[in-house]
């Protein structure tokens, strides 16, 4: 009889370390992937003075564009500490803005064929491929850190060593989610 409740509780400490274990590599992957979002959005930012620079001379007159893109840099640059949903709502105005921006472009033939603006505008469209590519990654970790969390008996756990829920990193509105199209 001792040997079978010796058994059970080993049975039972291995099974709540390879949970552990299991959640550790959870979050790590949640970890991984904000990385990935966070090194994919600095690209982006980093590549806005470049624009900026490209499109002054052609557009002037659209200072209040060009002011928007600036200010947008400057809250994600600003939103970089922080979580997901504060993160998410700095990018979204940025991406609408340069939304606008590449918009307004499309009434300079002159800005459209000149090739920095075309290096800038592939550059920009391989940037927002490689944040959907990331966001996906990093949601994809948190919703399986989140089951692990919540499911019985992996909760027990994760309550115990206080693993918590991540956010997911969601634009707020359809506006936010359009991506800036490139076009000529």
């Amino acid at each position: 009889m001792e040997w079978v409740v010796l058994l059970l509780v080993v049975g039972i400490a291995g099974y709540a370390i390879v949970i552990y274990n299991s959640l550790v590599s959870n979050r790590q992957m949640v970890r991984e992937g904000w990385s990935g979002i966070d090194v994919q959005l600095k690209r982006r930012t980093d590549l806005i003075p470049n624009l900026m620079e490209t499109v002054k001379g052609y557009m002037a007159h659209e200072r209040e564009t060009l002011d928007a893109v600036v200010n947008a840099r400057a809250k994600a640059t600003s939103a970089a500490s922080a979580g997901p949903e504060a993160r998410a709502k700095a990018e979204g105005e940025l991406s609408a803005a340069l939304g606008r921006l590449l918009a307004i472009a499309e009434a300079y033939p002159d800005l459209k064929a000149n090739t920095t603006f075309l290096e800038f505008q592939t550059a920009l469209q391989s940037v927002e491929d490689e944040i959907q590519m990331a966001r996906r990654y990093y949601n994809g970790a948190v919703r399986n850190l989140n089951i692990q969390v919540e499911s019985f008996p992996s909760n027990l756990v994760a309550n115990a060593f206080k693993f918590e829920q991540a956010e997911y990193f969601e634009l707020e509105n359809e506006a936010e989610r359009a991506v800036p199209q490139v076009k000529f």
